[in-house]
């Protein structure tokens, strides 16, 4: 039993790791006031890129930085859309997601056959000796790979360069008053494009962890509606990135319930449990979690004053 447990319990994190890197992203993204449809295409990409890139080179850290650039530059492109031609927000993301589709399935049949999707260089579990030995804590905690122990550090980091830094406070104002910030020195549009940017790092990274962790080999569209379960888990959280990690958990949770009711060959349609952490994500988008207020500029274009004459 207790086996059980902790292999529930470490099944449950691991599935939840690509889905916070991409929510953590998105609320770097929606805490400056532009809203990220985009994730999902994000999150896809990093996949796509970091199997390319681990494949040709042999290295998974290669295509590790890969992921987090070609995120990056994913993420300008969403912010230049939105903040500079102020396109739809909404539909900057979901053109975003799109085409991120097409192009990963394109070259991806190009690039792979069957065999080498399969044969993806992965990254090792780092034990930390002594901790990893504690009961149960130490196989989630303390025994696991460089990306979750990043994962790990980032969630307090980022809470604390919100709501303790000048950073932070410019970044909230925003994406709350962006009026009153753009009158007190702050560059709203810096300030997003930035944002936004990390934003699809963070979101690649998810993917390169989805792709080189998780499975280990890349198939077309395997981001399978993450980026979207992701954004369902940072309204979850509020836009706070401890809440925000633990709805991610929630779903990572959910995920790995199904997959082990299925090995389990009840008599249950294996539809009906695939469907369960999306289940879940709709039940937190339309509030049943409490009312999630977001911030007060998301997804309004900010015109300078200048151009308002």
């Amino acid at each position: 039993m207790t086996n059980f447990l902790t292999d529930y319990l470490v099944a449950s994190l691991r599935l939840a790791v690509p889905l916070a890197f991409a929510a953590l992203g998105g609320l770097l993204s929606e805490r400056s006031g532009v809203l990220n449809i985009a994730l999902e295409g994000m999150l896809l990409s990093g996949a796509f890129v970091s199997a390319a890139g681990a494949f040709f080179t042999g290295n998974s850290w290669i295509g590790i930085l890969l992921a987090i650039f070609i995120g990056g530059l994913v993420g300008i492109l969403h912010a230049y859309l939105c903040i500079t031609l102020r396109v739809d927000q909404l539909v900057s993301g979901l053109a975003i997601n799109l085409t991120a589709a097409g192009l990963t399935s394109f070259w991806a049949r190009i690039l792979f056959n069957s065999k080498q999707a399969q044969s993806l260089p992965g990254i090792n579990i780092i034990g930390i000796p002594g901790l990893k030995n504690i009961p149960i804590i130490g196989d989630i905690l303390f025994n696991e790979d460089p990306l979750v122990y990043l994962l790990f550090l980032l969630i307090p980091l980022l809470t604390y360069i919100l709501f303790r830094t000048s950073i932070g406070l410019s970044l909230r104002a925003v994406g709350e008053y962006p009026r009153a910030a753009d009158t007190a020195g702050i560059s709203v549009k810096l300030v997003r494009y930035v944002a936004v940017t990390l934003s699809g790092c963070l979101a690649g990274l998810g993917g390169a962890y989805l792709a080189l962790v998780h499975v280990k080999f890349f198939v077309e569209d395997m981001s399978a509606g993450k980026g979207f379960i992701a954004l369902a888990a940072l309204i979850f959280g509020r836009w706070h990135p401890v809440s925000t990690f633990f709805a991610c958990l929630l779903f990572g949770a959910t995920e790995a319930l199904q997959l082990r009711i299925q090995a389990f060959n009840l008599n249950i349609p294996y539809q009906f449990l695939v469907m369960l952490p999306y289940l879940i994500a709709l039940f937190a988008l339309v509030g049943l979690a409490g009312k999630s207020t977001p911030p007060a500029a998301l997804g309004i274009p900010y015109i300078p004053e200048s151009r308002d004459r």
